[in-house]
């Protein structure tokens, strides 16, 4: 566990102090910040909803149920359970380019939330995946940089959402498949 541990230090530090660079103390900070993303999820909902079709609305309902799902696991049931402080709680010698918050550090929400979207949208619109990932890496990457995650709490909180992605797709892989039957018989 230490040497796990260690690692985990020392990669914080090489990605929050050593790649420090002036573009990304502008440009990670703004990635981050979830109000930032809250037009762009409004905007996406909402297109999904009015022009997406069928599967469009199941895509929509499904990333609303599955990120409320997994924010809460996350928030409220992993983090509590593993009660890892902040590295911008616990260390000395880091940069710190937002407000730490008071919350826990394993998993970060963030990479559960933007690996649930990522791995929903993709299930849907596969022709986006790389796209949805690149995004979802650099929200979570974001997490370390500013100095409020450590690296394997952004890796287990991506891994995290990949399972429950699956999960939730398993869930709607019957429901997709019986609408887009129905819809194809359609003349």
């Amino acid at each position: 566990m230490e040497i796990i541990q260690s690692i985990d230090l020392w990669l914080f530090h090489f990605f929050n102090s050593t790649i420090a660079n002036l573009i990304f103390d502008k440009l990670m900070p703004f990635i981050t910040d979830q109000k930032n993303w809250n037009l762009v999820y409004i905007f996406l909902i909402g297109w999904l909803l009015w022009k997406g079709g069928t599967t469009g609305r199941i895509c929509a309902i499904a990333l609303l149920i599955g990120v409320g799902i997994s924010n809460e696991i996350s928030s409220h049931f992993l983090k509590n359970l593993f009660e890892r402080p902040r590295p911008c709680h616990s260390l000395e010698n880091l940069r710190l380019l937002v407000d730490c918050g008071p919350g826990k550090s394993f998993p970060s929400s963030h990479a559960v939330n933007n690996f649930v979207m990522a791995g929903l949208l993709s299930y849907f619109y596969k022709e986006y995946k790389l796209v949805l990932f690149i995004l979802a890496g650099m929200v979570a990457f974001s997490r370390v940089y500013i100095g409020v995650h450590y690296p394997f709490d952004i890796i287990g909180g991506a891994l995290i959402g990949l399972f429950l992605a699956h999960i939730y797709i398993i869930i709607l892989h019957p429901i997709k498949i019986k609408f887009e039957i129905k819809n194809s018989l359609k003349f």
